[in-house]
């Protein structure tokens, strides 16, 4: 089989993408409001929007796909690794939040913020909208998988276990065939909108300094992340690590875990034996959606800058301490789509911390300038979760079970 050059690999056709978006939408904003450009923003939008609908439609069939055979194969450890992984998805994202609010209190008092968001064109409308609603909620879909891949073990049902692997194959069909070659037009697409918005050249360097900031605290967690994982499991954290460039690329202009997914299931699997299979088809699709350690960072930093700038104080230690335990929780529940984490935690933001609608606003606004970033982290770190998987398994004596193993007298063909 012939080796495809750097110029035909996913991360080249990525950036590529990037690139092109970002010089369309920045000539496109000095073009002026000449009706060609606002008919080409019609079309950029339309695309974007009907790339977006079928990348949503295809998220719970991949969760489906990958969690409920990973569950059955896993056997009776199914459950026990399951709660393995929400008790460290816990962990890191509250440990991401603590981090975060420590930095906060020593950091943000030396910086001196004026936010201005307004002077911001808008976008026209999509010339038609083209919905494709998915079959179901992401969590919904998660939820069925478990209880599916779940009750097919406890039962030793075999025609389910046959029909889930089935269903893996197609998925893995509809991921290979069709969601990969879509995402470098929804990462141009978001690039154009964003630097025709002004999002770029107006926003972006009012909290240049927070979001490095919060970039390098990104960084710094998935290094610490890495490094715990390399020293429980004893392998080579780098290993996984090297391999994630794709991935990472893509979350930077999908903004979403779960638009990211079928990349970062690439990537990891890049990484066997140093990842187990089974455990990658487990837990990368699981961490999607329950570790978003880089939003929760970027989230706890930016509440209190902005709780500085409108309100001239932070909150209290004991405000924030209870901030991070709850949005721990919001994070296992937050859906892996653009402003997932900040969307499903608004109630914290307004109850637990008191911030009024323009408070509110503010945040959603600067939350969604290194969404971008906050969710690289997040698809990164869940290699580290699933070495950390691996090491517990090898460490319990949990082998990797082939179907047969599940299923009992009856082995799959």
């Amino acid at each position: 089989m012939e080796k495809k050059g750097v110029l035909h690999s996913l991360p080249f056709r990525l950036f590529l993408a990037l690139v092109i978006g970002l010089l369309i939408g920045l000539w496109l904003n000095a073009a002026g409001d000449a009706v060609w450009v606002t008919g080409l923003l019609h079309i950029m939008v339309t695309i974007k929007y009907v790339v977006g609908q079928f990348i949503s439609f295809c998220v719970p069939l991949i969760i489906i796909g990958f969690i409920a055979p990973s569950i059955t194969r896993m056997g009776n450890n199914a459950s026990k690794m399951l709660s393995v992984a929400l008790v460290i998805a816990y962990v890191s994202s509250i440990g991401a939040a603590f981090f975060a609010t420590a930095a906060g209190f020593s950091i943000l008092p030396l910086l001196s913020i004026d936010p201005n968001v307004d002077g911001l064109k808008d976008l026209p409308d999509v010339v038609f909208q083209l919905q494709i609603p998915p079959i179901m909620p992401v969590m919904t879909a998660l939820f069925f998988s478990v209880t599916v891949g779940l009750s097919a073990v406890w039962n030793r049902s075999v025609y389910t276990t046959n029909i889930l692997e089935e269903f893996q194959k197609v998925v893995l069909s509809i991921v290979t065939h069709f969601l990969i070659p879509v995402l470098p037009f929804l990462i141009g697409t978001t690039f154009c909108t964003l630097a025709y918005e002004g999002s770029i050249t107006k926003q972006l360097p009012i909290f240049l300094i927070i979001i490095l900031i919060v970039m390098v605290g990104h960084y710094l967690w998935l290094a610490l992340l890495y490094g715990i994982s390399s020293a429980y499991s004893g392998r080579n954290g780098m290993d996984v690590l090297k391999n994630y460039g794709p991935a990472y690329m893509t979350a930077v202009g999908t903004m979403s875990s779960a638009a990211t997914l079928s990349v970062a299931l690439q990537c990891a699997h890049k990484s066997e034996p140093t990842l187990r299979n089974d455990l990658i088809n487990f837990g990368i699709p699981l961490f999607a959606n329950i570790h978003l350690c880089g939003s929760v960072m970027t989230e706890t930093f930016f509440v209190m800058a902005v709780s500085k700038m409108l309100y001239g104080e932070f909150p209290s230690l004991g405000k924030m301490v209870i901030f991070c335990l709850l949005l721990g929780v919001f994070a296992l529940g937050a859906p892996g789509v653009p402003g997932g984490t900040v969307m499903a935690s608004l109630g914290l933001i307004t109850g637990v911390l008191g911030f009024d609608e323009s408070g509110t606003a503010l945040m959603l606004t600067i939350f969604a300038l290194q969404d971008s970033f906050g969710t690289a982290c997040n698809v990164t770190g869940d290699g580290a979760l699933t070495l950390i998987l691996t090491g517990y398994a090898e460490k319990h004596g949990i082998k990797a079970a082939k179907l047969g193993d599940v299923l009992g007298d009856q082995p799959a063909d």
